[in-house]
């Protein structure tokens, strides 16, 4: 594309694909269904189960146990238990709010039309909301920071057109985008300045260009037979680069090589988690570049003093 800037929302078809830019990102575009309560519903279910799948296990509550989840958080007194209570309680009411619509489109489909204004659609409403509020302790399968932008989307899906959604489902993917090369960008910053890890920059900049194409793909795309095979090979090509310098050159650096390669694994790993959620980290990201540079400032002066007495 040329220099000229795009304002966000416009489509090109760019090497005969599809694609919408955000925030100087053309991401892969999809168009959205035909605005009916069934691909809604759809919609909303394919949502939910996204964000039990990226969440920690044991919290997908059957919405029939709501009451049960409810009356268990209300006793609970330890904080850290009461946490797990809570996120239990959350997937309970996603369920139920999902029970309630899924109900609703099955009496639309038979010709009984229920407005917005309906006391079904007022509590499904209320639960996907109080959801979203209590779903605030839910954790990333990781055990790392919460992610209530994910955690919120079924919600989102319920109150917006499903025209709507998608737009803003392309804003979330350009910050997911800019957040993986963002630290692509910072381990290349770091590990750049140490002869030692030559050869491990390209190895990441292909992993962030694939982690980008898997969080722009949806899955039903043909396209994904490739995307996906070239995410993983590219990650397992990143974890299992071995820098070029020996402990055998010197012994004292056996830790910090150690403490180099859990580095790039917990960088794979949290591009990996960004990119399968498609929403920003930005706990995670910020301890992650912080450590990144207590290594440079720690051990990079190491790896310089071992090259200096090679060439002696």
């Amino acid at each position: 594309m040329s220099d000229i800037p795009f304002d966000n929302g416009t489509i090109h078809r760019i090497d005969g694909v599809m694609r919408i830019h955000y925030d100087g990102y053309w991401i892969r575009y999809y168009n959205p269904p035909e605005e009916t309560p069934s691909n809604q519903r759809e919609l909303i279910i394919s949502l939910t189960k996204r964000a039990f799948h990226h969440t920690e296990r044991g919290i997908n509550t059957q919405g029939y146990r709501l009451e049960d989840a409810r009356r268990a958080w209300d006793r609970e007194r330890d904080p850290a238990r009461k946490r797990v209570n809570a996120a239990m309680l959350a997937g309970a009411l996603f369920n139920r709010a999902t029970d309630i619509f899924t109900t609703v489109v099955e009496l639309d489909n038979k010709g009984v039309h229920i407005s917005r204004k309906n006391e079904l659609m007022k509590s499904c409403g209320d639960y996907f909301r109080e959801a979203l509020d209590i779903g605030k302790q839910v954790r990333h399968y990781s055990g790392e920071e919460g992610i209530d932008e994910l955690w919120g989307e079924p919600f989102k899906a319920f109150t917006m057109t499903i025209a709507n959604f998608y737009q803003q489902r392309y804003i979330k993917i350009a910050q997911t985008m800019r957040d993986i090369d963002a630290i692509a960008a910072e381990m290349i910053g770091i590990f750049g300045e140490i002869k030692s890890f030559s050869g491990l920059e390209n190895l990441l900049l292909d992993y962030a260009s694939a982690s980008r194409a898997d969080c722009e793909t949806n899955k039903t795309d043909n396209i994904f037979f490739e995307v996906w095979p070239r995410y993983v090979a590219a990650g397992e090509h990143l974890v299992n680069f071995r820098p070029t310098t020996s402990p055998e050159v010197n012994p004292t650096l056996e830790p910090h090589l150690s403490w180099a390669l859990q580095l790039i694994r917990a960088g794979r790993d949290l591009m990996c988690y960004i990119s399968g959620a498609r929403v920003p980290m930005p706990v995670s990201t910020k301890q992650y570049i912080q450590e990144l540079r207590r290594f440079s400032l720690e051990s990079g002066p190491l790896f310089s003093e071992v090259q200096l007495d090679k060439k002696r």
